[in-house]
């Protein structure tokens, strides 16, 4: 299957690039590689959006049509972030906090999609102190247990 035949909120694995080296090249550089996983967010006759690494890129039809995919199964498992390790890197899946507290979670920049590295956890093991997008932030143990995570393997960093 081509990813412009891909149905709109499937994952994907990449498993086939049908371009030129250099255009190979670039798309690499982009993040769609073989073996990359990629979900299609929205579609038009001639162009579509897709999700990488948490980044969205819109390409046109002569590039989704020599991109080849397979469904990928979702079957990872999810941990509370207050269950990572230190020095582990992780994507946040969900927040499972109530009306006000998600909205605060959210407006520090924890949302869907937004990869996580856990930095310090607290002697006593309250708080921690994770790093995304660039900044670090302190959160509390109860609010990090919220927060479902995916870990993330060395390979997909």
């Amino acid at each position: 299957m081509q990813l412009n035949q891909g149905n709109i909120d499937t994952a994907y694995q990449v498993v086939s690039v049908d371009l030129p080296e250099t255009d190979k090249r670039h798309l690499a550089n982009l993040g769609i590689a073989i073996g990359r996983e990629v979900k299609v967010v929205s579609k038009t006759k001639g162009s579509a959006i897709i999700m990488l690494r948490g980044s969205r890129l819109a390409l046109d039809q002569s590039i989704l049509a020599r991109v080849g995919i397979a469904p990928v199964e979702e079957t990872f498992e999810t941990l509370p972030l207050s269950e990572l390790a230190v020095g582990e890197h992780a994507v946040v899946v969900a927040i499972h906090a109530l009306a006000e507290a998600k909205r605060r979670l959210m407006d520090m920049g924890i949302t869907r999609h937004t990869q996580v590295y856990l930095r310090k956890v607290a002697p006593l093991g309250d708080p921690i102190e994770i790093n995304l997008r660039g900044y670090e932030l302190t959160l509390r143990k109860s609010e990090a247990q919220l927060i479902s995570v995916k870990r993330l393997k060395e390979t997909d960093l």
